[in-house]
Protein backbone atom coordinates (compact mmCIF):
# COMPACT_ATOMS: atom_id res chain seq x y z
CA UNK A 1 0.00 0.00 0.00
CA UNK A 2 1.66 3.30 -0.64
CA UNK A 3 1.18 6.72 0.98
CA UNK A 4 -1.12 8.91 -0.96
CA UNK A 5 -2.19 12.68 -0.86
CA UNK A 6 -4.56 14.77 -2.27
CA UNK A 7 -2.98 17.66 -2.44
CA UNK A 8 -5.78 21.02 -2.78
CA UNK A 9 -4.34 24.48 -4.13
CA UNK A 10 -5.10 26.11 -0.96
CA UNK A 11 -2.62 24.08 0.74
CA UNK A 12 -4.35 22.02 2.84
CA UNK A 13 -3.42 18.44 2.45
CA UNK A 14 -5.19 15.20 2.94
CA UNK A 15 -3.52 11.92 3.96
CA UNK A 16 -6.05 9.13 2.33
CA UNK A 17 -3.94 6.38 2.61
CA UNK A 18 -6.19 4.42 4.63
CA UNK A 19 -9.40 5.06 2.62
CA UNK A 20 -7.89 4.19 -0.65
CA UNK A 21 -5.89 0.95 -1.58
CA UNK A 22 -4.31 1.14 -4.65
CA UNK A 23 -1.57 3.04 -5.93
CA UNK A 24 -2.41 6.20 -7.22
CA UNK A 25 -1.12 9.53 -8.33
CA UNK A 26 -2.44 13.26 -7.39
CA UNK A 27 -2.12 16.05 -9.63
CA UNK A 28 -3.93 19.61 -8.59
CA UNK A 29 -4.53 21.58 -11.23
CA UNK A 30 -6.05 25.69 -11.85
CA UNK A 31 -7.31 24.88 -15.06
CA UNK A 32 -9.28 21.61 -14.43
CA UNK A 33 -13.42 22.20 -14.05
CA UNK A 34 -13.46 18.68 -12.72
CA UNK A 35 -12.23 15.68 -10.92
CA UNK A 36 -10.73 12.99 -13.90
CA UNK A 37 -8.63 10.25 -14.16
CA UNK A 38 -6.16 8.81 -16.60
CA UNK A 39 -4.09 5.99 -16.70
CA UNK A 40 -0.17 6.60 -17.03
CA UNK A 41 0.41 3.64 -19.32
CA UNK A 42 4.69 4.51 -18.72
CA UNK A 43 4.35 3.69 -15.19
CA UNK A 44 1.12 1.54 -14.83
CA UNK A 45 -0.36 4.00 -12.58
CA UNK A 46 -3.69 5.93 -12.02
CA UNK A 47 -3.67 9.82 -11.91
CA UNK A 48 -6.39 11.65 -10.36
CA UNK A 49 -6.70 15.20 -11.65
CA UNK A 50 -8.15 17.34 -8.69
CA UNK A 51 -9.42 20.98 -9.68
CA UNK A 52 -9.00 24.25 -7.47
CA UNK A 53 -12.36 23.71 -5.71
CA UNK A 54 -12.77 19.85 -4.45
CA UNK A 55 -12.84 18.58 -0.80
CA UNK A 56 -11.61 15.33 0.28
CA UNK A 57 -14.83 13.49 0.25
CA UNK A 58 -15.71 14.34 -3.60
CA UNK A 59 -12.10 13.20 -3.97
CA UNK A 60 -12.14 9.97 -2.43
CA UNK A 61 -16.01 9.02 -3.66
CA UNK A 62 -14.88 9.69 -7.33
CA UNK A 63 -12.04 7.40 -7.01
CA UNK A 64 -13.79 4.80 -5.41
CA UNK A 65 -16.02 4.57 -7.66
CA UNK A 66 -14.32 4.46 -10.48
CA UNK A 67 -12.03 1.42 -9.26
CA UNK A 68 -13.68 -1.05 -11.26
CA UNK A 69 -12.49 1.23 -14.19
CA UNK A 70 -8.67 1.80 -13.12
CA UNK A 71 -8.61 -2.31 -12.67
CA UNK A 72 -10.35 -2.62 -16.10
CA UNK A 73 -7.55 -0.18 -17.39
CA UNK A 74 -4.82 -0.99 -15.81
CA UNK A 75 -5.44 -5.41 -17.30
CA UNK A 76 -5.06 -4.11 -20.41
CA UNK A 77 -1.69 -2.69 -20.52
CA UNK A 78 1.18 -5.58 -21.04
CA UNK A 79 3.49 -6.76 -19.02
CA UNK A 80 6.93 -4.71 -19.69
CA UNK A 81 9.31 -6.49 -22.10
CA UNK A 82 13.00 -6.49 -22.96
CA UNK A 83 14.39 -6.48 -26.70
CA UNK A 84 15.58 -10.31 -26.73
CA UNK A 85 18.17 -12.62 -28.92
CA UNK A 86 16.38 -14.30 -31.61
CA UNK A 87 13.39 -12.25 -31.42
CA UNK A 88 11.93 -10.88 -34.50
CA UNK A 89 11.45 -7.29 -34.71
CA UNK A 90 10.22 -5.07 -37.82
CA UNK A 91 12.19 -1.49 -37.80
CA UNK A 92 10.60 0.88 -40.56
CA UNK A 93 9.18 -1.84 -42.05
CA UNK A 94 12.13 -4.32 -42.13
CA UNK A 95 11.73 -7.60 -40.59
CA UNK A 96 15.19 -8.12 -38.32
CA UNK A 97 16.32 -10.92 -36.37
CA UNK A 98 17.92 -10.04 -33.27
CA UNK A 99 21.93 -11.59 -32.67
CA UNK A 100 24.35 -11.14 -30.21
CA UNK A 101 28.45 -10.57 -31.26
CA UNK A 102 30.39 -9.43 -28.39
CA UNK A 103 33.35 -9.88 -31.30
CA UNK A 104 32.15 -6.84 -32.71
CA UNK A 105 32.05 -3.04 -31.80
CA UNK A 106 29.77 0.17 -32.37
CA UNK A 107 26.76 -0.81 -30.56
CA UNK A 108 24.65 -2.61 -33.29
CA UNK A 109 24.41 -2.83 -36.79
CA UNK A 110 22.34 -4.41 -39.85
CA UNK A 111 23.82 -7.62 -42.44
CA UNK A 112 21.52 -9.71 -43.98
CA UNK A 113 18.28 -8.58 -42.27
CA UNK A 114 20.07 -9.35 -39.10
CA UNK A 115 20.66 -7.16 -36.37
CA UNK A 116 24.18 -8.05 -34.91
CA UNK A 117 24.41 -6.27 -31.21
CA UNK A 118 27.99 -5.66 -29.87
CA UNK A 119 28.85 -6.02 -25.99
CA UNK A 120 27.84 -7.48 -22.81
CA UNK A 121 24.55 -9.51 -23.27
CA UNK A 122 23.42 -8.38 -20.45
CA UNK A 123 22.99 -4.45 -22.13
CA UNK A 124 21.59 -6.34 -25.55
CA UNK A 125 18.19 -4.53 -24.95
CA UNK A 126 19.56 -0.93 -24.32
CA UNK A 127 21.57 -1.78 -27.28
CA UNK A 128 18.59 -2.44 -29.46
CA UNK A 129 16.79 0.16 -28.10
CA UNK A 130 19.39 2.86 -28.90
CA UNK A 131 20.00 1.35 -32.36
CA UNK A 132 15.86 1.85 -33.11
CA UNK A 133 16.03 5.43 -31.53
CA UNK A 134 18.79 6.08 -34.09
CA UNK A 135 16.56 4.98 -36.67
CA UNK A 136 13.78 6.88 -35.86
CA UNK A 137 15.89 10.15 -35.69
CA UNK A 138 17.01 10.20 -39.27
CA UNK A 139 13.72 8.24 -40.80
CA UNK A 140 10.91 9.95 -39.03
CA UNK A 141 12.60 13.57 -39.92
CA UNK A 142 13.10 12.61 -43.58
CA UNK A 143 9.60 11.53 -44.08
CA UNK A 144 8.56 14.88 -42.14
CA UNK A 145 10.61 17.03 -43.84
CA UNK A 146 8.89 15.41 -47.06
CA UNK A 147 5.22 15.65 -45.91
CA UNK A 148 5.81 19.13 -44.73
CA UNK A 149 7.30 20.09 -47.89
CA UNK A 150 3.77 19.24 -49.65
CA UNK A 151 1.94 21.52 -47.17
CA UNK A 152 4.63 24.43 -47.87
CA UNK A 153 5.59 24.61 -43.88
CA UNK A 154 8.88 24.39 -42.10
CA UNK A 155 9.68 22.12 -39.27
CA UNK A 156 11.96 23.86 -36.44
CA UNK A 157 12.94 20.29 -34.64
CA UNK A 158 12.53 16.46 -35.06
CA UNK A 159 12.69 14.78 -31.44
CA UNK A 160 13.04 11.40 -30.70
CA UNK A 161 11.53 10.56 -26.86
CA UNK A 162 10.56 7.41 -24.38
CA UNK A 163 7.05 8.55 -24.16
CA UNK A 164 4.12 6.18 -23.94
CA UNK A 165 1.29 8.87 -23.42
CA UNK A 166 1.45 10.19 -26.83
CA UNK A 167 2.58 8.36 -30.23
CA UNK A 168 3.75 12.23 -31.50
CA UNK A 169 3.11 15.71 -30.65
CA UNK A 170 3.49 19.40 -32.91
CA UNK A 171 4.16 22.02 -31.06
CA UNK A 172 3.35 26.15 -31.85
CA UNK A 173 6.98 26.74 -32.59
CA UNK A 174 6.79 23.53 -34.95
CA UNK A 175 8.90 21.30 -33.33
CA UNK A 176 7.42 17.92 -33.53
CA UNK A 177 7.76 14.67 -30.75
CA UNK A 178 7.52 11.49 -31.68
CA UNK A 179 7.94 7.99 -29.62
CA UNK A 180 10.73 5.83 -31.02
CA UNK A 181 8.53 2.94 -30.32
CA UNK A 182 6.27 4.47 -33.50
CA UNK A 183 9.37 2.70 -35.54
CA UNK A 184 8.19 -1.27 -34.71
CA UNK A 185 4.85 -0.35 -36.55
CA UNK A 186 3.85 -1.20 -39.94
CA UNK A 187 5.46 1.50 -42.47
CA UNK A 188 1.47 2.69 -43.04
CA UNK A 189 0.97 3.03 -39.14
CA UNK A 190 4.26 5.07 -39.50
CA UNK A 191 3.42 7.03 -42.42
CA UNK A 192 -0.33 7.90 -40.80
CA UNK A 193 1.31 9.68 -37.77
CA UNK A 194 3.68 11.59 -39.34
CA UNK A 195 1.02 12.88 -41.53
CA UNK A 196 -0.80 13.52 -38.08
CA UNK A 197 1.90 15.76 -36.67
CA UNK A 198 2.81 17.32 -39.98
CA UNK A 199 -1.32 18.35 -40.67
CA UNK A 200 -0.53 20.13 -36.82
CA UNK A 201 1.65 22.57 -38.79
CA UNK A 202 -1.10 24.02 -40.14
CA UNK A 203 -3.86 23.20 -37.66
CA UNK A 204 -3.55 23.31 -34.57
CA UNK A 205 -6.56 21.37 -33.69
CA UNK A 206 -8.39 18.07 -34.59
CA UNK A 207 -11.15 20.02 -36.96
CA UNK A 208 -12.29 18.51 -40.29
CA UNK A 209 -10.17 20.30 -41.95
CA UNK A 210 -7.37 18.84 -40.38
CA UNK A 211 -8.33 15.57 -40.51
CA UNK A 212 -9.01 16.31 -44.59
CA UNK A 213 -5.56 16.76 -44.28
CA UNK A 214 -4.11 14.48 -42.88
CA UNK A 215 -6.28 12.12 -45.38
CA UNK A 216 -4.60 13.49 -48.30
CA UNK A 217 -0.76 13.38 -46.50
CA UNK A 218 -1.18 9.79 -45.32
CA UNK A 219 -0.82 6.32 -47.31
CA UNK A 220 -4.21 5.17 -45.45
CA UNK A 221 -5.16 7.69 -42.97
CA UNK A 222 -8.17 4.58 -41.66
CA UNK A 223 -5.62 1.92 -41.33
CA UNK A 224 -2.82 3.52 -39.34
CA UNK A 225 -5.50 5.05 -36.83
CA UNK A 226 -7.20 1.97 -36.05
CA UNK A 227 -4.10 -0.16 -36.10
CA UNK A 228 -2.57 1.94 -33.33
CA UNK A 229 -6.04 2.06 -31.74
CA UNK A 230 -5.98 -2.11 -31.41
CA UNK A 231 -2.26 -2.49 -31.19
CA UNK A 232 -0.55 0.37 -30.20
CA UNK A 233 -0.48 -1.16 -26.33
CA UNK A 234 1.90 -3.83 -27.49
CA UNK A 235 4.56 -1.61 -29.06
CA UNK A 236 4.80 0.16 -25.48
CA UNK A 237 5.28 -3.17 -23.84
CA UNK A 238 9.16 -2.20 -24.88
CA UNK A 239 11.08 -0.86 -22.10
Amino acid sequence: MMNMKITLLTGKIFDIEKEVDFPLKVVASKQARRLSLRIDVKNRIPVLTVPKLCSKRQALDFVKSQKQWIETHLQKIPEQKLFEENEKIYVAGQELIIKHCDKICGGAMVENDILWVSGNKEFLSRRVRDFIKEQAQKYLYELSLQKAEKLGCKINRVVIKDTKSRWGSCSSLNNINYSWRIMLAPLKVIDYLVAHEVSHLEHQDHSAQFWKCVDELAEDCEFGKNWLKKNGRYLNQYI
